[in-house]
C-alpha cells in the first residue's frame, strides 16, 4: 500500500487530470474541461470542471495498458483458454507454466490503487465543491460519487478476484508524509464491503448520458451499477439479489429493443431469442454471418454493451495490449495464443467445446503456421457462410483492425444473462437424483436454461425451435451437470475477455476443491502435468502471490502460503 503514497500524492492527481482532459477522449461531450496545467495545489476544487477532470483520470487510469494487461493475464491466462503465442515474454510464460513468483511483473497492483486512490479522491472533495460552487447541483453530485464509487469498486473486485485478501482503503492520499501502511482485509470483509458501497450508490447514477449517447455504455450508469452488483452478489452468494439486478439489466435492454423496434422495424439488427432481445449473427437470415462480433467488437458500444472502455480512433489514448497480446493487422500473431483443442476440427463436428453450427470459433480464432492465434478484438469485420454444417471448413473473410482503438468490455448483456442462469440453479438447491425435481426447482432449471439457450442460439443461428441441438432434458438431470452447461456456454461465449479464470476462482470457491478447474486447465500442459495436477490442488494457489516490492513496503502484508519459499522475505 505505500504505493499509493509514492505515486498518489494529491499533486500529482491534479496534474494528471490537467493532462487527461486533453488526452483522455473516451467521451468527447464529457471530456470538454481543459482546466489549466498549472495547478495551485490549495485553489484546485473550486469548481464542478475541478471534479469532472479528475473523474476523467479515474477512467484514464483503467483504460492504462497497465490495467487492461491484468484484466487479461489476471483473468484469463491461467485458465484453459490461453497459452504461449509468438514472441511470448518471460513474465507470460511463467505464468502460463504456473511458475508464478512473488517477483513476476504481473503481481504489481499498483495501478488498480491508482484508480482507487483518484476515485478516493474524488469521493473526498466532490461535496465541498458542491457547496461553494451552485452550477455543481445536489443531482449532479450524487451521480459523481456514484461514478467514482463504482469505479473504485470495480477496482477493488479485479483485486479480491486476484489476490484474495487486499488492504481497504477508502481515504485519498492527498500529501507525501500520509501513512498507508495497512493490513489487508479478508476477501469476505472486503466484498461485503464493496456490495454495502454499491448499495449506497446504485439508484444515484444516471439512467442515460442522453439517446444514443456513446457515453450510455463508455461512463458508469445506472445499469453498469446494477451489473456489477449482480457480480458481487453472485460471489457472495446472494442468489435472489443477483437475479434481481440482473433483471433490473434485462429489462432495460428489453425495453430499448421495444423502442428501438418500433423506430426501425425494418432495419434493426436485434431480434429476441426467447424474450432475451441480442444482436443476430445473420440479419435478415442472411447467408453470411458475422454481424454479432461485428457492431460488439468491431464497431463497440453496441445494443449489448453496457460498460466498456472506449477508445476513439486518432486519440492519443490507444489500447495497444490487444495488439501485443492478441495480434494486429501487422502481426497477426501476438503473445498469446489458445489451446488448439478449442479449435481443431469444429467444422468436422469433432470437436468437444465447439459446434460445427458455432460461428464464435470462427470469430474468437483463427490458425497460422498449425498454431492457433486469437482474433477476438483484433479484426474490424468478419464475415462468413452461414452453411456451416456440412463440408469443409468456413473460410472467413477477415478484416484486421489497422489501428490500436478497440473497445475493452467489461460487462455486456450475455454476461449479465449467464451471471442470471448460474444464479437461478443455486437457488434450485441440492437436487437428490433419485427424487423427481420439485415444481419450484423445475422453474429455477427452466430459467437458466432459457438464459444460455438464448446464447447459444443466436452464436449458431437457430431461429427455429425444431433445429435445436440444445435440449433442457439433457441437462437438467443434475445440479453439477446444469453447473456445467453454464460455465461451458460462459467460456465460448466469453471467450479471451478477461472472465474464464475469475470463473474457476468463483466454482471452486463453492465447490471447497479444485477438482472441476484442474480437470479443464490440465489438458493445455504438454509437459509436466503430473506436476501442475498437484500444484493446482489447494486453493490458496487460485489465488496470486503479493508483489515482492509491496512486501518489502508494507510489513503488514503475509505472503499467500501457496508462494511461500526457503527465499520468501519474512515480514516481522
Amino acid at each position: 500500500m505505500n504505493m499509493i503514497k509514492k505515486y498518489n500524492s494529491f499533486a500529482g492527481i491534479c496534474v494528471a487530470a490537467a493532462l487527461c482532459a486533453t488526452t483522455f477522449t473516451a467521451c468527447n461531450d464529457f471530456l470538454s474541461i481543459e482546466p489549466q496545467n498549472e495547478i495551485v495545489l490549495e485553489n484546485y476544487w473550486t469548481e464542478e470542471a475541478d471534479v469532472n477532470s479528475v473523474l476523467n483520470s479515474c477512467y484514464a487510469q483503467l483504460e492504462s495498458s497497465d490495467c487492461i494487461r491484468r484484466m487479461i493475464v489476471w483473468g484469463e491466462l491461467r485458465s484453459d483458454n490461453m497459452t504461449n503465442g509468438s514472441g511470448t515474454s518471460n513474465s507470460l510464460n511463467n505464468i502460463l507454466k504456473e511458475n508464478i513468483l512473488e517477483t513476476n511483473e504481473f503481481t504489481d497492483w499498483k495501478c488498480f490503487y491508482d484508480v482507487i486512490n483518484k476515485c478516493n479522491t474524488v469521493i473526498y472533495y466532490a461535496p465541498e465543491v458542491n457547496k461553494i460552487d451552485p452550477n455543481f447541483t445536489d443531482a449532479e453530485l450524487r451521480a459523481t460519487l456514484a461514478e467514482a464509487t463504482t469505479l473504485r469498486v470495480l477496482s477493488y473486485f479485479y483485486l479480491i478476484r486476484t489476490f484474495r485478501d487486499v488492504p481497504y482503503v477508502t481515504e485519498p492520499s492527498n500529501d507525501d508524509t500520509q501513512e498507508y501502511q495497512v493490513p489487508a482485509d479478508k476477501f469476505d470483509v472486503v466484498l461485503d464491503k464493496l456490495i454495502a458501497d454499491m448499495e449506497k450508490v446504485k439508484d444515484d447514477a444516471v439512467r442515460s448520458y442522453g439517446e444514443k449517447s456513446v457515453e450510455n455504455t463508455c461512463r458508469i450508469t445506472r445499469w453498469a451499477c446494477y451489473s456489477l452488483l449482480a457480480d458481487l452478489c453472485l460471489w457472495k452468494g446472494d442468489w435472489q439479489k443477483c437475479i434481481d439486478y440482473c433483471d433490473l439489466v434485462i429489462d432495460q435492454k428489453i425495453k430499448q429493443y421495444e423502442e428501438d423496434y418500433e423506430e426501425n422495424p425494418t432495419t434493426i439488427t436485434t431480434e429476441l431469442y426467447g424474450k432475451y432481445p441480442l444482436i443476430s449473427e445473420s440479419t435478415a437470415n442472411s447467408n453470411y454471418a458475422g454481424n454479432t462480433y461485428n457492431e460488439i467488437f468491431g464497431e463497440g458500444n453496441s445494443f449489448e454493451s453496457i460498460f466498456e472502455l472506449n477508445f476513439i480512433n486518432n486519440q492519443s489514448v490507444t489500447n495497444g495490449t490487444v495488439g501485443s497480446f492478441y495480434g494486429s493487422s501487422s502481426n497477426k500473431t501476438g503473445q498469446i495464443g489458445a489451446p488448439t483443442f478449442l479449435y481443431t476440427d469444429a467444422y468436422a463436428g469433432l470437436n468437444d467445446y465447439f459446434k460445427r453450427t458455432d460461428c464464435r470459433y470462427l470469430e474468437n480464432m483463427n490458425e497460422t503456421n498449425n498454431k492457433i492465434y486469437i482474433s477476438k478484438y483484433v479484426n474490424q469485420s468478419v464475415s462468413f457462410r452461414t452453411s456451416t454444417t456440412t463440408g469443409g471448413q468456413p473460410s472467413v473473410n477477415a478484416t484486421a483492425r489497422s489501428n490500436q482503438f478497440a473497445n475493452w468490455i467489461i460487462y455486456r448483456l450475455t454476461d449479465i444473462m449467464l451471471m442470471r442462469a448460474e444464479a437461478e440453479v443455486q437457488l434450485a438447491g441440492d437436487v437428490n437424483p433419485d427424487t423427481p425435481l420439485t415444481e419450484e426447482q423445475t422453474q429455477h432449471y427452466r430459467n437458466a436454461f432459457a438464459c444460455v439457450s438464448a446464447v447459444w442460439k443466436r452464436a449458431n443461428n437457430k431461429r427455429v425451435a425444431t433445429t435445436d441441438t440444445l435440449v433442457y432434458d439433457n441437462y437438467a438431470t443434475s445440479k453439477t451437470t446444469m453447473e456445467n452447461l453454464i460455465l461451458d456456454e460462459r467460456q465460448r461465449e466469453l471467450m479471451f475477455e478477461g472472465k474464464r479464470w475469475f470463473d474457476f476462482v468463483r466454482i471452486c470457491r463453492r465447490d471447497g476443491e479444485n477438482t472441476r478447474m484442474i480437470s479443464k486447465v490440465l489438458p493445455k500442459f504438454t509437459e509436466n502435468a503430473s506436476v501442475i495436477k498437484i500444484k493446482l490442488a489447494t486453493q490458496d494457489v487460485l489465488y496470486w502471490p503479493y508483489n515482492k516490492e509491496e512486501l518489502k513496503q508494507n510489513p503488514y502484508l503475509v505472503q499467500n502460503p501457496a508462494y511461500e519459499t526457503d527465499n520468501t522475505e519474512k515480514n516481522f
